[in-house]
């Protein structure tokens, strides 16, 4: 028997038996469906945080007061308060050639009011430098000047949404609003951003570093923001902050260091393991659709046992028997395998629209794993009914028994 002819008899099989075909059909691309999306979803997860860490800035250093001890590669995220950093301890870190730029941070919540509307908001106490580390952009005006931080200065930066709400449709520029019990003068408006790392820039007013410690009457910082000259130098830049401060702290160690591209790589390696985990997890559901196709085909071969006879009688070898139910297993599990990348591809569209703001992309190895895993469970699964059916003797077959 010709190939093309053994294709043509698995096609009309399958499609002389249209329920069971449909059956076997949706299970196959159930599973292949279930691989794709999940493995989509971890990979969208995984670039949403590289993407969420990209917006923070370039070649970023983060200082955080207090040290802790960790054990594992995990980086921490939370500093002890063992000895505040101070203003003075940022400024000293501009001595190193490896360090491009140092952005201190002050914050605190406090309210905020314009005339009659009033609300309580994040305030950020920074310097001109906090632009270019946490790459800000101005939808109006200017940012803070640069200027000496440790004098205090009514201006304010605000954000998006907090203009909409206190401002409405009205100009903000030149308006004085109140923060807490002092006033400020609003200079410039910045861009939509949306949330970083889970803070909403819109939402937020910055203000001279000097003019938050007053504000909330502390000299310690929440962080200091570094950035290195590249990104062969923040190894060096790191190690330099550590022995300055570690200098300035009577020779102790109180701080906790963290580079971007060590949380980046964290996280990356979180979301990768997790994405591999799901989509194996879900690889179970092609092996349960290969058992379904197994059982029905051992079903069929029963049910054709008369047609299988008169295929022997008239010279079919059992090799011949046995490609046929293997073509009829490969034909399904090809074709339940396209309808499942339909599917997957529809459903990862309609997320896509739900969620614009979420990274979902296909990755290339999961397509491929979940085709070629799908054909290789059909064959395998489809080895003991074609087996079966090729060891029937045509005699008792051809009797229907």
């Amino acid at each position: 028997m010709k190939l093309a002819d053994a294709f043509s008899f698995g096609i009309q099989a399958l499609t002389g038996a249209r329920s069971r075909t449909w059956l076997m059909l949706l299970a196959m691309a159930i599973g292949v469906a279930s691989v794709i999306i999940l493995t989509a979803l971890g990979e969208g997860a995984r670039r949403y945080v590289a993407n969420e860490f990209s917006s923070l800035g370039s070649h970023l250093i983060i200082v955080i007061p207090g040290k802790i001890e960790t054990t594992g590669d995990s980086p921490p995220l939370i500093g002890g308060t063992a000895r505040d950093l101070t203003l003075d301890d940022a400024l000293a870190l501009e001595r190193s050639s490896a360090i491009q730029l140092i952005a201190p941070l002050a914050l605190g919540a406090a309210p905020i009011s314009y005339r009659q509307l009033e609300r309580d908001i994040t305030v950020m106490g920074s310097t001109a430098a906090l632009m270019p580390v946490r790459n800000l952009e101005l939808a109006r005006g200017k940012f803070l000047p640069e200027a000496d931080p440790t004098r205090e200065s009514a201006i304010t930066v605000i954000g998006d949404k907090l203009k909409k709400e206190l401002f409405g449709n009205k100009r903000a520029l030149g308006e004085w609003i109140r923060i807490h019990d002092r006033r400020f003068r609003v200079i410039g408006i910045l861009k939509p951003l949306g949330e970083s790392l889970g803070m909403d820039i819109g939402d937020i007013a910055v203000i001279p570093v000097a003019s938050a410690q007053s504000l909330f009457n502390t000299e310690g910082l929440f962080r200091i923001l570094v950035q290195a000259e590249g990104r062969e130098s923040v190894p060096r830049a790191k190690q330099a902050v550590i022995d300055i401060i570690k200098k300035r702290h009577d020779n102790e160690e109180d701080i906790t260091v963290i580079t971007q591209d060590a949380l980046l790589s964290t996280f990356d390696g979180i979301f990768r393991s997790l994405t591999y985990t799901v989509a194996g997890i879900a690889s179970i559901s092609l092996a349960v659709a290969g058992i379904l196709i197994m059982n029905v085909m051992l079903v069929a071969v029963s049910q054709r046992t008369a047609e299988i006879g008169l295929i022997k009688a008239i010279g079919g070898k059992r090799e011949e028997i046995m490609r046929l139910f293997l073509i009829e297993a490969g034909l399904l599990s090809a074709a339940g395998a396209a309808i499942g990348i339909i599917i997957a591809y529809s459903s990862i569209w309609v997320m896509g629209q739900l969620y614009p703001e979420f990274p979902l992309i296909i990755p290339l190895w999961s397509l491929a794993s979940a085709l070629g895993i799908s054909l290789i469970t059909g064959l395998l699964f489809g080895i003991l009914p074609a087996r079966r059916a090729a060891r029937l003797d045509p005699i008792v077959a051809l009797a229907g028994r």
